[in-house]
């Protein structure tokens, strides 16, 4: 193709191989962040018109230009050059072809180092705030759900072995709490990006009277980068934040495991909605619930992305390297993954049920009340560790006459420690545990209900 048009490789000879081009492009990937290089681009310009380093008509020009250029990107009309390699370059191309000189002018004290720095922030910003609406509206779901299920008990699991009675809500709400820990997490992310790069240059600032907090304040960053070396070299920003994705997609698969567990013939504890589930292209019968089982196997993406964001970090020399050029490609792939898991999830969670009736019917096998039993001995003055062996003994002899703990005559209560009496049965039974749950965060219908109360209006304020 020639010599390089490019005024950047004026420095270099000869024709550029086709195979360098494919392999050094980004713009197949990075032009999604157009809206933020442009208004990064608008806010350089009025910068430097502030400074007197262009004049206001050259502004205006490059102004009307990059809406132009917006509009046509946003559009579908604007053709994408690969030659350009990347977003900033296209855009800044385009300028010039468009408006001539003062297209020329934009990038006086500017470097793709620092622009492309800032472009991801401002993008990454943006895309938190829309992940943090799509925790919320799954926390809403989840929450909406659970108040259904405030009086309904059902078994809870350790080591996937039935342990204590619990109310279906308290375990729902406690899918909320992990989403919370999310949706502070990014809060954090979010906070701890927003800092200006523009205006560090290529590596060590420039000559030129640039005014960076100026920039700043016109992008709504909180302040500048206060070391040109870093602000165009840190990436910790982008570890963080699919960090962050990869702790959601954590917890999503979490959820999505445990309802491909309890929606199996041998739990059937909820129903997956039919919009949710597919069928087998051999076995008629079978109603898979594949959006979950996708939800808990995109989780390896995540994984993946941030391991490559950590190995392309550690391995960079100071400052810029073009192999943050990668990063992009494993931010992209974190949010967009963890954005369709989580508006999946909630769809899932809108539409299912659990099956009160079912789990109820078996609620009692697998001596759920053992625990309450141990602790109403403690409450009748018996150490624990003696109470946890008196109940551990009567459990095996129930296994044994294969009967319930309910089952136990009074008698043999009695026999197996003196201090037992006729109000032991109110301990007994797993509707019956979970109302004498008294402690703060147990998993109760009263407790429940205050929970759901509690994240109704903390949901409310956001």
């Amino acid at each position: 193709m020639g010599q390089s048009g490019k005024s950047w490789e004026k420095r270099l000879s000869g024709e550029t191989d086709e195979l360098a081009i494919d392999f050094v492009e980004s713009l197949s990937y990075d032009k999604r962040l157009y809206k933020y290089d442009i208004a990064g681009s608008i806010a350089h310009a009025q910068m430097l018109c502030d400074q007197k380093m262009i004049t206001k008509a050259e502004f205006a020009e490059i102004k009307n230009g990059l809406f132009e250029i917006s509009e046509e990107i946003a559009s579908g009309k604007f053709k994408f050059d690969k030659a350009q390699e990347d977003i900033h370059m296209a855009i800044e191309a385009a300028l010039i072809k468009k408006i001539g000189d003062a297209g020329k002018k934009l990038h006086t004290g500017r470097s793709r180092n620092d622009q492309v720095a800032t472009d991801a922030r401002l993008w990454m910003r943006d895309e938190i705030e829309l992940l943090r609406t799509r925790i919320t509206l799954l926390q809403k779901a989840l929450v909406k759900l659970a108040t259904k299920y405030t009086n309904s008990p059902m078994p809870a699991y350790t080591h996937l072995q039935r342990a204590q009675p619990i109310v279906i809500a308290g375990y729902l709400l406690s899918f909320v709490e992990q989403f919370q820990r999310d949706h502070i997490r990014l809060g954090n992310c979010s906070d701890l990006l927003n800092v200006s790069p523009l205006g560090s240059g290529a590596v060590a600032g420039s000559t030129i009277p640039l005014d960076r907090e100026s920039t700043a304040r016109q992008l709504g960053f909180k302040g500048i980068m206060r070391n040109s070396m870093d602000g165009v070299s840190d990436r910790d920003f982008c570890a963080e934040f699919i960090f962050d994705c990869s702790l959601i997609a954590t917890h999503l698969s979490r959820l999505a495991e445990d309802f491909i567990i309890y929606s199996s013939s041998e739990f059937s504890f909820v129903t997956i909605d039919d919009k949710y589930c597919t069928s087998s292209s051999m076995m008629p019968q079978k109603r898979n619930p594949d959006m979950l089982e996708l939800i808990r196997g995109k989780t390896g993406s995540v994984y993946g992305s941030l391991v490559a964001m950590l190995t392309i970090l550690k391995g960079t020399p100071s400052t810029y390297n073009r192999d943050m050029q990668e990063d992009k490609i494993h931010v992209f792939n974190a949010a967009d993954t963890v954005s369709a898991s989580v508006d999946m999830a909630a769809a899932i969670v809108s539409n299912m049920k659990f099956n009160t009736k079912h789990i109820a019917a078996g609620l009692d096998e697998g001596f759920l009340d053992a625990t309450a039993l141990a602790e109403y001995l403690v409450k009748k003055g018996v150490p624990f560790r003696e109470a946890h062996g008196v109940v551990g003994g009567l459990v095996a002899g129930c296994e044994d006459k294969n009967c319930k703990l309910g089952d136990v005559p009074l008698k043999e209560f009695q026999a197996a420690c003196r201090v037992i009496e006729d109000d032991v049965y109110d301990s007994l039974g797993a509707g019956n545990v979970t109302r004498q749950y008294l402690s703060a965060g147990a998993v109760g219908p009263e407790q429940a209900a205050e929970e759901v109360i509690y994240w109704k209006e903390q949901l409310k304020k956001r």
